[in-house]
């Protein structure tokens, strides 16, 4: 699964170039001669924190291709391929969903992903590292989590909760960044004391401290979203496939990660365990299995 990193770099990014767009042709209503309007700068912030994440989920599936150079399965040209395009065509009758792209990438690393921005359209990729170390029980689980993914609209919600964080990161950032280039600045300066290139300066770093932050919120859906996941494609395609699934992930930790693209790590089945578990995507291996066998 290898949704969400691609989602939260690209969404970054739009914040910030809307943001010093905004500044530059200085369409900030908020900020006055007589300071911060806090109400304006609410609304700012939705307007700004939705779009950004509202674009990223528009984006996610074309940016998912370039990134990983899919080749899509459109007349299959081997049995394997014919399999897997089936599979994925018989969860999605099974779960009524329109039929994603099924595509493949080449990479070492076992793993899969899909995104989208519709649950009717929608993508679901495979590395050729996992369908060379897979058998189809352990693939069909794969796919099913995959499948729920998709069905059970993750992306549209991520995209809702982004937009929340996107707001108080933004909101926050842009109080902060005022008081302190009101300390930085000359009581001759426009614009409440502030000085332009110093506020713009200072809220784009606040808003990336503050987005790192807030990141945590959205890890911790991606966690909850994972077990989730699991348990719809145990009800689709048996516990027993999700299960044997998770097991040879385990095994196959030790190959190579495929690092051509650290943003979408986080939107693979498998990812690995950070640093600090709150900035975590999963939940470890061995924790979602247990939760399928209880």
């Amino acid at each position: 699964m290898k949704r969400i990193g691609l989602f939260l770099a690209a969404n970054l990014g739009i914040i910030i170039v809307v943001s010093i767009i905004l500044r530059v042709l200085n369409i900030e209503p908020f900020l006055s001669s007589k300071g911060l309007n806090y109400q304006s700068l609410l609304v700012f912030a939705a307007v700004v924190g939705f779009t950004g994440s509202f674009i990223s989920l528009f984006i996610s599936k074309w940016m998912a291709k370039k990134a990983y150079s899919i080749q899509l399965i459109e007349q299959p040209s081997s049995g394997q391929e014919a399999w897997l395009y089936s599979k994925v065509e018989d969860l999605a009758k099974q779960v009524k969903i329109g039929m994603p792209e099924v595509g493949i990438y080449e990479s070492e690393e076992a793993n899969a992903f899909a995104t989208g921005w519709n649950k009717n359209k929608a993508l679901v990729a495979v590395s050729t590292g996992l369908l060379k170390h897979m058998d189809e029980d352990e693939l069909e689980g794969v796919l099913g989590h995959e499948v729920a993914h998709v069905a059970n609209g993750d992306m549209v919600t991520l995209a809702l909760i982004q937009g929340v964080v996107n707001t108080f990161v933004i909101f926050f950032a842009r109080i902060a960044a005022y008081f302190v280039a009101q300390f930085f600045s000359s009581d001759e300066e426009e614009g409440g004391g502030v000085s332009t290139l110093t506020y713009l300066g200072v809220s784009i770093v606040f808003e990336i401290l503050f987005g790192i932050l807030a990141s945590t919120i959205v890890m911790w859906f991606s966690r909850r979203r994972e077990f989730r996941a699991d348990s719809g494609s145990a009800q689709y395609v048996g516990k027993e496939k999700m299960i044997k699934g998770l097991k040879k992930l385990q095994q196959l930790h030790e190959l190579p990660h495929d690092d051509r693209s650290p943003a979408l790590a986080s939107m693979k089945i498998s990812g690995k365990t950070a640093f600090m578990k709150l900035f975590s995507s999963h939940p470890p291996l061995e924790t979602r299995i247990a939760a399928l066998q209880k």
